[in-house]
């Protein structure tokens, strides 16, 4: 399944439109994937578009769309489908936000308890223009969920609150998420040109404090691959993550959306990626995800389960 249109409107991507076009090799056979067809993904798509929903399947055009859609899963994003950032791998649109639904929470968790989940991963898009970033927006959905779904685990990937008090990440940890991800995305020396608006050590720190604020609350971060760093970055970004107490390290292949984003150096042989996941279990992560299809929210009920089962088994020194 194609990642999207490749033709990128001006109003999509404006800081992309004077960019070069970049081309992009050809994918290999590990990498394709099926277009969604079955009953199950039109079910769940009905579910979204009749709450009025945004997912980041959709927005960011994940390659698993089909197959998790299939399942009842979806990953919704909340604040909108506009991000304040234009990070250069990603094909969410760039531009001025529109004002907060102060009815998304409830609706979100309508869409949670209509579809079953078990899990559920909420992602959002970056809110510089907010002066807490979107912090309580996320804890007001975590609660809707916990209200409507008792019994659904709740997982957040979140912006890094760059531009926001420090105060406000405990907002977020006050609402109990049980999993606490952001994804730090690329090795540093490559922030500059693919997360021009972030910076890689202060988003370190903010998994870091989450512990410091819930010792007890699961953490998660994930990086691409392809997209120009070398393996002893990878393996330094995961000492990072470690020094950081993350517990629940993802790594995938970076796709390229269109001509004007940052181009795939290489697809990255699945061997390799099993030897990032040999590596980073060495390292003390509780969970792992790497294969080329890996992306945050991928397996995440099915990962969830595993990694509170990896917690009991340290624990118990098993």
């Amino acid at each position: 399944m194609a990642t999207r249109d490749l033709k990128i409107p001006d109003q999509r991507h404006p800081e992309k439109a004077h960019r070069r076009d970049n081309s992009q090799p050809k994918k290999p056979d590990w990498i394709r994937v099926k277009a969604p067809t079955s009953a199950g993904y039109k079910a769940t798509r009905e579910v979204i578009e009749t709450n009025n929903l945004v997912t980041v399947c959709q927005e960011a055009g994940c390659p698993n769309v089909g197959e998790c859609w299939s399942q009842g899963h979806a990953t919704m994003m909340i604040m909108g489908d506009i991000c304040t950032r234009g990070c250069t791998f990603c094909n969410v649109a760039t531009g001025k936000p529109d004002t907060l639904d102060v009815f998304e929470p409830g609706r979100v968790a309508h869409a949670v308890a209509t579809l079953g989940l078990n899990h559920v991963v909420i992602t959002s898009v970056d809110r510089d223009d907010l002066a807490d970033g979107g912090a309580e927006h996320f804890a007001q959905t975590i609660r809707a969920i916990r209200h409507r779904s008792p019994d659904t685990t709740i997982e957040i990937l979140t912006p890094d609150f760059l531009k926001n008090p420090p105060e406000v990440l405990e907002t977020v940890v006050e609402a109990r998420p049980d999993v606490f991800n952001h994804n730090l995305e690329t090795v540093p020396g490559l922030y500059p040109e693919v997360r021009p608006g972030a910076r890689y050590f202060h988003s370190l720190r903010l998994l870091q404090r989450v512990k410091e604020l819930d010792p007890a609350m699961f953490t998660k971060s994930g990086i691409m691959v392809g997209l120009g760093e070398d393996r002893q970055g990878v393996h330094q970004v995961m000492d990072d993550m470690r020094a950081a107490d993350v517990d629940f390290l993802t790594i995938g292949q970076y796709l390229q959306p269109s001509p004007k984003h940052h181009a795939v150096d290489r697809f990255v042989d699945p061997d390799e990626f099993r030897a990032y996941e040999k590596a980073a279990y060495g390292k003390g992560f509780l969970m792992v995800s790497s294969t080329p299809l890996t992306r945050s929210s991928y397996h995440a009920g099915d990962d969830f389960a595993q990694l509170r089962a990896a917690r009991l088994a340290k624990l118990s020194g098993a």
